[in-house]
């Protein structure tokens, strides 16, 4: 969904309006996060956010799955599979399913590790233990009361930070603010801390505050080089990608919003086509957007023209985030009685 623009502080009225409605969803959305989970019967490190809409979670996931590889564990992915059909839990093969089948996120995490889809988050837990996975690196479902989690980190954009601080529908917040970071452990800021998270973050105690940033990569960035380009993405913040490659010095000349997670229709794909080659310009999107769109026969004359600009979550001080992953990670172990 895109998100309206008062969510950002720019219109108090309709925020205004709504606040007894966000009052209802967050004392509801609170209560729930309380619930206690069912146990995987091995550690869960949970990467979620606080508000609607991406922050970059799956990036981070990858990463931690990275540390734990590392670090000699066997990490598996677990995701609810937004935007697939299947139900699960089912693991996720990406030589046979497309983000019609199991999404578009564990299609990325597919390629790293072990990754299981399921609506279920505990069958998925269980069925992610099945695949071998030590320990499960679940992407999204902070607010899921239903697996219990060993330790959750919070993912926030720094150039977005929460918004006008209020619950849906009045902001973007998932549940009250105070009601979700007394629940986490540790907060990523990726990017600059425009908003004062990093103070928000000091006001709770034992609450740890990591930094990061997604770096595109290079031999992407290379490739586009010396090309104006029409670049196009459905993601959560469409416009930070198109700041990313002017930022790398890539001349960004048209570009294309779509809706997190967009299906994108014939029209729109003939339309991006003919666009570049009336303007005679490269094109270029995310990983994430060709994932969407790999295994539609529709979209094959798109993604021939399209590269991709993947990019990595670089945490500042990564050994001490990588410290203290693996000692709350030991602790969870010790208290099954587990070889961590």
């Amino acid at each position: 969904m895109r998100e309206p623009a008062f969510w950002s502080g720019s219109d108090t009225l309709l925020s205004t309006v709504l606040t007894p409605a966000a009052a209802l969803y967050g004392a509801i959305a609170g209560r729930r996060m309380a619930r206690p989970g069912r146990s995987a019967g091995l550690p869960v490190i949970c990467i979620g956010n606080l508000t609607l809409g991406g922050a970059g979670k799956t990036p981070t996931a990858l990463a931690v799955g990275r540390i734990l590889a590392d670090a000699g564990h066997r990490p598996g992915f677990l995701s609810r599979g937004y935007g697939g059909r299947l139900a699960g839990p089912v693991a996720v093969d990406p030589r046979t399913h497309t983000a019609a089948d199991v999404g578009d996120e564990p299609l990325l995490l597919a390629r790293a590790a072990s990754t299981v889809v399921a609506r279920d988050r505990v069958a998925g837990a269980r069925a992610a233990r099945d695949t071998g996975a030590d320990v499960i690196v679940m992407d999204d479902g902070f607010q899921n009361p239903s697996l219990e989690k060993n330790l959750s980190v919070i993912v926030v954009d720094g150039a977005r930070g929460i918004g006008n601080g209020r619950v849906f529908p009045a902001g973007p917040l998932r549940a009250s603010l105070a009601a979700q970071l007394e629940r986490a452990q540790a907060v990523l800021l990726i990017g600059e801390d425009r908003h004062g998270m990093a103070a928000r973050v000091a006001a709770v105690p034992g609450l740890r505050l990591f930094r990061g940033a997604l770096a595109p990569d290079a031999a992407a960035l290379a490739g586009l080089a010396g090309k104006p380009v029409l670049a196009y993405a459905g993601i959560g913040d469409p416009s930070k990608f198109f700041d990313t490659l002017r930022a790398a010095g890539i001349a960004v000349a048209d570009t294309a919003a779509f809706p997190d997670h967009h299906r994108f229709t014939a029209a729109e794909m003939a339309d991006l086509l003919a666009r570049a080659q009336r303007a005679g310009l490269a094109l270029v999107s995310t990983e994430k957007d060709l994932a969407r769109l790999a295994g539609d026969p529709a979209a094959a004359p798109l993604m021939a023209r399209t590269a991709a600009l993947p990019v990595r979550l670089e945490v500042e001080a990564q050994d001490a985030f990588a410290a203290f992953l693996r000692q709350r990670l030991a602790a969870a172990c010790a208290a099954r009685g587990l070889s961590p």
